[in-house]
C-alpha cells in the first residue's frame, strides 16, 4: 500500500510571493483590512484561491485581537427550543447574518440559575468576541453578561434589565395585542378571552397589557395563564370554556397557544369563527400552515430581529467604547384570515 504524504498547508509568506506583494500588503487583504489598491487586492485574492490558503485562526486572533465567534445564549430548556418554532426563525436570523460577517455561532443553553455562572465565566475567559442573549425571563443573566464585560444585545425587554446599559431589539408587544383585540371588538365580540404567556416574561406581560388597554373592565376570569406551548394553549382554552361559557372570542399570545385553542374548541363542537373567533401572535409559517381555519394573527418579523441584533453587536464590536447603540423596538401587523 503506498505511503500516505501529507500537503504542507500554504502559508501567508507562499500567497505574497504567488500574488507578488509584500507578506503585509497580503495579511491586510486576508484579515480585511484596508489602504490595499484594489488591483492589487484582487492579486492576493486570486493567490489564495489557487493556493486554498487558509488563515491561521490563532494567528488572526492575535493580530485582530478577535476571535470570530459570537455566543448566542437561549434561556430555555433544550427540548423546547427545539419544540418552538419561533427558536428556530430568530437563531436562522441570527446565523444568516453571522454568515454575512464571517463570524461563527456558539449556541449555549442556560436552562436555570445553576447555568449562569458557567455561562459568565465562558465569556469571561474570551472565547467569544460578543454575545446574544434572548428569551430571558429576569435581569439576573444580563447582569452577570454586563459583568463579563463582552459586549452584547439583548432580545426581549427583560425585567430590571434597563439599567446596564444593554441594547436590545424587541417588537411592539403591547401596540400589536391592542391590535389583535380591537379587530376582535369591530367583530362585534363581546366575551373575549385572553391566553397569556408566561408572566414572569416581558413580552407575556405586554401583551396582557395591550389586551387590558382596550378591554379595562375585562372579566378577571377571561384571562388564563398559557406557558407559549401547544398543549398549554388546549389546556388554557379547555379552562376557559368551563369557568366561562359565553366566549365568543379568545386572542392567544403566540400562534403555538392558538393552534392548541383551536383543537380544544374542534373537540368541544365550537365552530371556528361563527362561535369563538381565535387570534394569534408572531405568524409563524409553519404553525400557520397546519392552522384550520387559517389563523389571523399579529405578525412580528422574527427573522429580521435575529438580523437586528446581530447588526447591532457589530456596531458595539467595531467602535469599542464609543455610544451604545439604541434600542430597536420593531413594528407588528395584523394578519387577517378567516379564524377571526
Amino acid at each position: 500500500m503506498p505511503e500516505q504524504t501529507v500537503r504542507a498547508r500554504p502559508t501567508l509568506e507562499a500567497v505574497a510571493a504567488r500574488a507578488g506583494v509584500s507578506r503585509a500588503t497580503a495579511s491586510r487583504v486576508v484579515n480585511g483590512g484596508a489602504g490595499v489598491r484594489p488591483a492589487l487586492a484582487d492579486k492576493v485574492r486570486r493567490a489564495v484561491e489557487e493556493l486554498d490558503y487558509v488563515p491561521n485562526h490563532a494567528a488572526r486572533t492575535l493580530v485582530t485581537r478577535r476571535n470570530g465567534a459570537v455566543a448566542v445564549i437561549i434561556a430555555e430548556p433544550e427540548f423546547r427550543v427545539f419544540a418552538d418554532p419561533f427558536f428556530e426563525q430568530q437563531v436562522r436570523g441570527i446565523s444568516r447574518e453571522l454568515i454575512a460577517h464571517d463570524m461563527q455561532l456558539v449556541l449555549l443553553w442556560a436552562e436555570g440559575p445553576g447555568d449562569h455562572e458557567r455561562i459568565a465565566r465562558y465569556l469571561g475567559g474570551g472565547h467569544v468576541d460578543g454575545a446574544l442573549a434572548f428569551s430571558l425571563h429576569d435581569d439576573r443573566l444580563p447582569s452577570l453578561i454586563a459583568r463579563t464585560g463582552v459586549p452584547a444585545v439583548l432580545g426581549g425587554r427583560p425585567a430590571g434589565s434597563e439599567h446596564l446599559g444593554i441594547p436590545l431589539v424587541d417588537c411592539d408587544n403591547r401596540g400589536g395585542a391592542r391590535e389583535a383585540v380591537r379587530h376582535l371588538v369591530r367583530l362585534g365580540r363581546s366575551r373575549i378571552a385572553h391566553i397569556s404567556g408566561p408572566r414572569d416574561q416581558t413580552s407575556a406581560m405586554d401583551r396582557i397589557h395591550g389586551y387590558r388597554d382596550v378591554l379595562v373592565d375585562a372579566d378577571p376570569l377571561l384571562l388564563c395563564e398559557g406557558d407559549f406551548t401547544e398543549e398549554g394553549g388546549a389546556r388554557a382554552m379547555g379552562e376557559l370554556l368551563d369557568r366561562c361559557p359565553g366566549i365568543d372570542a379568545v386572542f392567544a399570545a403566540n400562534d403555538t397557544m392558538a393552534l392548541g385553542a383551536l383543537r380544544t374548541l374542534r373537540e368541544r363542537g365550537a365552530r371556528v369563527p361563527e362561535d369563538v373567533a381565535v387570534v394569534g401572535f408572531d405568524d409563524m409559517p409553519s404553525v400557520v400552515r397546519v392552522a384550520e381555519p387559517a389563523l389571523t394573527t399579529v405578525r412580528q418579523d422574527i427573522e429580521g430581529m435575529g438580523r437586528i441584533m446581530v447588526k447591532l453587536l457589530m456596531r458595539l464590536l467595531d467602535a469599542p467604547g464609543q455610544e451604545v447603540p439604541a434600542s430597536v423596538i420593531t413594528q407588528t401587523t395584523l394578519i387577517r384570515r378567516t379564524s377571526a
